[in-house]
């Protein structure tokens, strides 16, 4: 984009925000008609009749710290039921006047209708799920080539009767009362991407030199992680009642980590994964296929082009034109920087969303949110002022 266009945009934003501040720093809007056609836009962010770019930021619980005033405590936020709706409703509350909907969960989950817990493909390869740093991650299975060796002698002794493995005592027992009452089973439609993945069982630099020095073990590793998967994928179908002709479509991968291959070392890596996913649960022109990535992609485009995507959300550097160029078919989640966001700059807020527009403007294909996360610090003001930039300058 030239010089003159970026100029052009941050003016335009300049105005905007200065309507705002002299509205009190709520944004002018049309909140009825905003929703509206935003019920319209976003049922097809590719059609000709779609009123205007289609809002794609709807905040999130980890927002409600900021807003609310109130000291963080992540891991009650994410453990604690009734903490989490209590601060939920009294965001709602003041979303409700600020932009017009309330936009998080209120009601606490029905704990008779919850299933139990069947274990994840990081079981599988014996990775222990651990809550460090204010989340979860994934601590290494195997740190060495005669360990990853020794463990993918056990996986494979594992798929011999995954669903041994993988459900729980009583589960038959619990799925004959669950299914009684209509509640449905689990289904595997995502997944942590094959790359982010690989990384967690064996770690990043023993993954890129792994491919490197050994393609054979390397490509052991993942046709077994595709096969695990598929596995799994195939044992909570059939548990929840589906035929491979009946089984519902789709696939989404998040893969922050695959930015940490080259374009030829995705290819022979990750590439086949996300392909052998794909032509059994989304083989469809239509169906998802979607990748989330908020990492610096570019380099990988061409790669994914050849999967036919169908959804993305990646890293803030991309452009919704590059994008575009290699994956035509692909709805764009973004492309607005997380902390742009999350840090409240007003004006650059409106003007990266101008920008967007004008590159999607003529082929659409656009859903406005963060190319990432919604992080705390996300404001409800910021979110209004999105909507006023899409009521003002996003109609199509």
């Amino acid at each position: 984009m030239s010089e003159h266009c970026e100029q052009r945009h941050f003016r335009m934003a300049e105005r905007l925000v200065e309507k705002t501040r002299a509205h009190g720093g709520l944004a002018p809007v049309d909140i009825e008609r905003f929703w509206s056609e935003q019920d319209i836009a976003i049922r097809d962010p590719w059609s000709r009749s779609c009123p205007q770019v289609p809002l794609g930021v709807m905040m999130s619980s980890e927002c409600v710290f900021a807003e609310l005033g109130v000291q963080e405590n992540w891991h009650r936020l994410y453990h604690d039921d009734e903490y989490r709706v209590s601060l939920n409703r009294r965001y709602n509350d003041l979303a409700l006047g600020i932009v017009g909907r309330r936009l998080l969960p209120e009601q606490i989950p029905d704990s008779s209708l919850r299933w139990p817990e069947v274990k994840g493909l990081h079981d599988i390869f014996e990775a222990r799920n651990v809550w460090h740093n204010e989340s979860y991650w994934l601590q290494q299975s195997a740190r060495n080539v005669d360990e990853l060796k020794a463990l993918l002698d056990r996986v494979e002794r594992r798929l011999e009767n995954l669903r041994g493995f993988l459900l729980p005592a009583g589960w038959d027992e619990e799925k004959k009362r669950l299914l009684a009452l209509g509640a449905q089973p689990p289904l595997y439609r995502g997944q942590r991407g094959p790359v982010t993945f690989a990384t967690s069982i064996y770690g990043p630099e023993n993954l890129v030199f792994l491919i490197l020095d050994q393609p054979e073990l390397a490509a052991r590793f993942r046709d077994l992680i595709l096969k695990a998967i598929l596995e799994r994928a195939r044992v909570l179908d059939e548990e929840a009642g589906h035929s491979p002709q009946t089984a519902p479509r789709g696939f989404y991968w998040c893969d922050d980590n695959s930015a940490l291959l080259n374009a030829e070392m995705y290819e022979f890596f990750g590439y086949p994964i996300l392909k052998g996913v794909f032509d059994v649960y989304a083989p469809g022109p239509d169906d998802m296929r979607g990748q989330h990535s908020d990492s610096d992609m570019g380099h990988l485009l061409p790669v994914l082009g050849k999967l036919n995507l169908t959804t993305v959300n990646f890293g803030p550097k991309l452009t919704v034109s590059e994008i575009r160029r290699h994956l035509p078919r692909a709805v764009i989640h973004g492309q607005l920087a997380p902390f742009t966001f999350s840090r409240h700059e007003e004006v650059n807020i409106v003007a990266e969303f101008l920008r967007d527009y004008e590159m999607a403007r003529d082929k659409r294909g656009l859903v406005f949110a963060t190319a990432g996360s919604i992080n705390n610090g996300s404001r409800l003001a910021g979110m209004r002022l999105i909507m006023a930039a899409i009521q003002i300058y996003g109609r199509y």
